[in-house]
């Protein structure tokens, strides 16, 4: 028998005197809110309430498990009703995780408008470039920057991400300016780890990625921000988002190189939920503010 109906059947016997009355009060026959409270008593061993024709009284094991009856029962009920309320109000904590350098830049940036629209909201914001499960590590939503990999999520696309070749006026005064990929094999290349198109030891261009160039450089890392101090310190050429590296193209820290290539269309930035026809109204109003606010900068 249901547990949570037994524990509630015992707690209405209690406080009615009678498990009949019990019953009534919530729609069933004396006969099962009897069986409810020997179930109760068959799973647990021992005897919860003493009973007469005339009245019940709760032995010691009974009056311990109606006080914890009580709290559990409790404990679900604002539970459930907390829960019900996300699905009408944008309430509760909303678990974000969004890449390191993006979010730092652009995200983090967007919060306290968020928040002033939706304060009772609280945003768990989580930064790291690594792929995260969704599903599995209990997120809401998830930010990506590339082409999606067929999933149960859903998405929904922010905008583009145009990769940008770059490097300091210094290093292409000491080092020359490079026209052709090709000649990259020559120049020293900071290459982000985390990415298949130059993460090993060549770098892919061409809208598609068929164009291939071996490189070489005394620098990889795994973060963006990283590579973009190195670049704009005069270490070598970064080949990163356009997110990362315009500021330093707008106020002349660095120089975008025109090739003889297209880089790769890595495919835009997106936001991934679940499939869940009734999302909580926390986690539809983050996707619509995102969205907005991103069609704005269009």
């Amino acid at each position: 028998m249901d547990r949570f109906t037994s524990m509630r059947v015992f707690i209405e016997s209690v406080e009615q005197g009678s498990l009949s009355a019990a019953g009534r009060r919530l729609g069933m026959s004396p006969a099962m809110a009897t069986k409810h409270v020997d179930a109760l008593e068959s799973r647990l061993g021992i005897k919860l309430l003493r009973r007469t024709t005339r009245q019940l009284t709760l032995t010691d094991g009974g009056r311990e498990y109606l006080e914890a009856c009580k709290r559990i029962l409790q404990e679900l009920d604002e539970t459930e009703s907390e829960l019900s309320s996300q699905r009408n109000e944008a309430i509760g904590r909303l678990r974000m995780n969004v890449p390191l350098s993006f979010g730092t830049r652009f995200i983090a940036p967007l919060l306290p408008a968020f928040s002033r629209d939706y304060p009772g909201v609280e945003v768990e914001l989580g930064l790291s470039d690594s792929q995260q499960n969704l599903l599995y590590e209990g997120w809401d939503l998830i930010l990506r920057i590339g082409h999606l990999e067929d999933s149960q999520l859903k998405a929904r696309k922010l905008g583009n991400c145009p990769l940008r070749v770059c490097a300091s006026p210094d290093y292409l005064r000491q080092f020359g300016r490079p026209k052709r990929v090709s000649e990259l094999s020559s120049h020293n290349c900071l290459s982000y780890t985390l990415s298949a198109l130059q993460g090993n030891g060549a770098w892919f261009f061409g809208v598609k990625g068929d164009v291939q160039v071996q490189v070489k450089g005394n620098l990889k890392a795994n973060n963006g921000d990283a590579l973009l101090a190195a670049a704009i310190a005069g270490q070598g050429i970064i080949y990163q988002p356009d997110f990362i590296v315009v500021d330093a193209l707008q106020n002349g820290q660095l120089v975008a190189l025109e090739l003889d290539h297209p880089t790769v269309d890595i495919g835009g930035m997106h936001v991934l939920f679940p499939p869940d026809r009734r999302l909580p109204l926390k986690v539809r109003a983050m996707i619509d503010y995102l969205i907005a606010t991103f069609a704005q900068s269009k």
